[in-house]
């Protein structure tokens, strides 16, 4: 049986900030050119009209929100990821696959709207706060039906990754709908209970994300439902792939093709375009979700692009080194068993499948990129921010969308009309952002600034270990 759910072929959407690094220089947004090996996120899903439930199912999401809500978040790991085993999954996988992810989205959903609800009440009535509010009372209403059923066949699996591709899709704009509210509510909340709120909000959706997308993608790499041209994830032609994680993700290809995006939109804007180097182990690879690297890697070089330009030092290359972690400094603490590490059992294997996939063992179990720069450095003044969610510097007419005009974001607008994406350019997200994605792996970000010369930034990046 063919599956009804067809991924969009719109290009992939990328999430859109910038967090401004040098004082001088214009925050860009983050959209960016989609990799070779990246995987599409925009789905087209049947269409649930929001003015369709009923009074009784509304009350029930109301009253069901505090009870999951008390419910612990299962920390995810590499290996309830990948357990269900190699795409293309057989029927009884793909199964196991989509009740596992049932179990875990309505609580996730859960905390967000009782976090939600935790803020000032004025806060919540911005109408951009409640939109993203009823967004996922929506969401957690869509999911919640499922909960007293199993799915037990393949049309209810269909039905319900239906269920999942429109909640990707409500939830696309979340980050760029928040920023504007948050904007519009600065009298009435402190920056730092924004930045608190934030950092939880945006780190959970990471999480919810993900497993909603995992689950579509083995959807369309299953056995049941194969169908290569419609596939987020490019299997078998490409064995490295489960889901959306990449097992043998190369940093140097990601790195290039990243740099090369923001390099065409430098030359664009200020008719020059910078080059890099990768030197130390280029050849380096592990596991990781291409998506998220891209984003980071991305926001990262716009940056040091932009103020190597900027600084006049536009003839010296920007320096990157990347560099494994050696197999014994990261502990094997039971986020990847050996028993669990990729093998599906035979009778789950798909008619496809081989008898392993593309191994960990041989992968860095981590790796540290170096991005140095001669873009002048940091003024003093400025690093103790960078990592602050900086909405209260902007005007209201300076958001994207708000009827302004930022001359200086040339660099965000044009990046964000690449990827036909909004853009929250100029509200100082790119780089708490990218932080939140390096962190939720095990990883980090660190910025080591010479005033007056230039900048190291040190990424920490860890094989898909345990997700908070």
């Amino acid at each position: 049986m063919k599956p009804t759910l067809r991924p969009s072929r719109l290009t992939p959407r990328r999430a859109t900030s910038q967090r401004a690094l040098f004082p001088a220089s214009p925050p860009p947004s983050t959209s960016f050119a989609p990799s070779a090996y990246c995987a599409p996120r925009h789905f087209s899903a049947a269409h649930h009209p929001r003015d369709s439930a009923s009074h009784h199912s509304r009350h029930r999401t109301q009253d069901e929100v505090p009870r999951l809500a008390k419910k612990p978040l299962h920390p995810l790991s590499l290996a309830d990821l990948i357990k269900h085993g190699r795409p293309p999954l057989s029927a009884e996988a793909l199964l196991a696959s989509a009740r596992f992810t049932l179990s875990l989205l309505p609580i996730r959903l859960a905390h967000r709207i009782q976090a939600l609800r935790n803020l000032p009440f004025i806060v919540v009535s911005n109408p951009n706060i409640r939109k993203i509010y009823n967004n996922y009372q929506h969401s957690l209403s869509t999911l919640l039906p499922w909960q007293g059923r199993t799915i037990n066949n393949l049309d209810d699996e269909i039905r319900f990754t239906e269920v999942l591709a429109e909640l990707v899709q409500t939830h696309t704009d979340t980050i760029p709908i928040l920023a504007r509210g948050f904007l519009e509510c600065r009298k009435y909340i402190s920056a730092a209970e924004v930045t608190r709120f934030l950092d939880e909000h945006l780190r959970a959706r990471i999480g919810t994300r993900l497993v909603a997308e995992q689950h579509i993608a083995l959807h369309f790499s299953s056995t049941p439902h194969f169908d290569p041209g419609a596939s987020p994830t490019p299997c078998p032609e490409h064995p490295n792939y489960i889901g959306v994680i990449n097992t043998a993700l190369r940093p140097a290809t990601t790195i290039d093709s990243c740099g090369g995006f923001v390099a065409d939109i430098c030359e664009l804007q200020y008719g020059v375009r910078p080059q890099w180097v990768i030197n130390g182990s280029p050849d380096t690879t592990f596991a990781f979700v291409p998506m998220h690297l891209e984003y980071i890697v991305t926001e990262l070089l716009k940056n040091a692009f932009r103020a190597t330009v900027e600084n006049g030092m536009s003839r010296e290359p920007i320096a990157i080194t990347i560099a494994p972690q050696p197999p014994d400094t990261i502990p094997h603490n039971g986020s990847v068993s050996t028993e669990s590490r990729l093998d599906p059992p035979n009778q789950e294997r798909g008619v496809f499948g081989k008898d392993y996939i593309a191994p960990l063992d041989d992968n860095a179990p981590g790796v540290t990129i170096r991005i140095r720069d001669r873009g002048g450095g940091i003024n003093p003044d400025v690093l103790p921010h960078i990592w602050g969610y900086s909405f209260t510097t902007f005007a209201e007419d300076d958001v994207p969308g708000g009827g302004g005009s930022n001359s200086d974001d040339a660099l965000g607008v044009i990046s964000a009309a690449s990827s036909g994406s909004s853009s929250i350019a100029g509200l100082g997200y790119g780089l708490p952002l990218s932080r939140a994605y390096a962190e939720y792996f095990g990883g980090g970000i660190a910025v080591q600034s010479l005033y007056g010369w230039g900048t190291d930034v040190y990424l920490r990046l860890k094989g898909i270990g345990k997700i908070e």
